[in-house]
């Protein structure tokens, strides 16, 4: 049935954060962080302390502590603290997805050039060299490919009416 007043369902806010959870440790995501994520992305504003994650979820402070550890590690979180406050909190931006993707050039090319290293290691003209070797090329490519992806991802968003922040 679908909530027709502007107030949330808090069942059915529970039930997805779960349901949520559940497809992000299908995707290799511990349970803990996928759970925390999902509670952030139901928050109104984007953000919540950890006491505040901990009561939503049930869990210890400790849980929540790894958990957002383990997120802003991947770059999926974000630590703040607002302006006269004394807790930190964590948050999620309303372009996270895009600022997930747009911050892994680093990272991929890390992968790329250790992947050279191994094939390098083993010695190219062997199976192993040409496996990492194409692995290689992949996050190359991928490199290549992501800032015309994210600049297709804005125009689509003005396509669309969304609030566009400028590719950076």
């Amino acid at each position: 049935m679908q909530n027709v007043t502007n107030e949330p369902d808090e069942d059915a806010v529970a039930r997805f954060v779960e349901r949520f959870a559940l497809i992000m440790v299908e995707a290799g995501v511990p349970r803990m962080p996928a759970r925390v994520f999902g509670a952030l992305l139901v928050a109104e504003e984007g953000k919540r302390t950890a006491g505040e994650l901990a009561e939503q979820l049930s869990v210890s402070p400790a849980a929540i502590s790894g958990a957002v550890r383990y997120l802003a590690q991947v770059g999926l979180v974000l630590r703040a603290r607002d302006p006269g406050e004394r807790r930190d909190h964590y948050e999620v931006t309303d372009d996270l997805w895009f600022e997930a993707y747009a911050n892994r050039d680093k990272q991929l090319e890390t992968w790329a050039t250790l992947l050279a290293d191994g094939a390098a290691a083993v010695g190219i003209d062997t199976k192993a060299g040409a496996r990492l070797d194409e692995s290689r090329k992949f996050f190359d490519f991928l490199r290549g490919e992501v800032p015309s992806m994210l600049q297709r991802w804005r125009d689509y968003q003005r396509e669309h009416g969304s609030r566009v922040r400028e590719v950076e």
